[in-house]
């Protein structure tokens, strides 16, 4: 399977302490990951005075954007595996399309023009 994931771009606070999981993350994981993940660029970019989170740009010239404030490092990691695993597609919503008939219902078509007047 083709890649579809091109550049991943991590940006966080120095001071803030939301962020401080996210350094930590950095600091102990991010060389493992571009070991083992080769094709995609990795930037680290920091944002002051801002929430710390991981941006993913696609194949398909879309990206996502995931907050990290204040989250684990293992849900750090499960985050930036989603954005790794995912096709960058447009989430498409699951629930269907109403049904529409191609003929004539069997009692015909209700219109409130052809309907008596309520009595009051």
């Amino acid at each position: 399977m083709f890649p579809q994931l091109r550049k991943l771009v991590f940006e966080f606070s120095d001071k803030w302490p939301s962020s401080a999981n996210t350094r930590s993350y950095l600091l102990k994981h991010l060389q493992p990951l571009a070991r083992i993940n080769p094709h995609v660029e990795i930037v680290v970019k920091q944002r002051d005075h801002k929430e710390p989170i991981v941006r993913g740009f696609y194949v398909n010239n879309r990206d996502k954007v995931i907050p990290l404030n204040r989250l684990e490092l293992t849900a750090i990691h499960k985050k930036v595996q989603l954005l790794l695993d995912s096709s960058g597609a447009k989430i498409k919503p699951l629930k269907r399309r109403s049904v529409e008939s191609t003929t004539e219902a069997a009692r015909g078509i209700w219109s409130g023009l052809h309907a008596d007047r309520p009595s009051l």
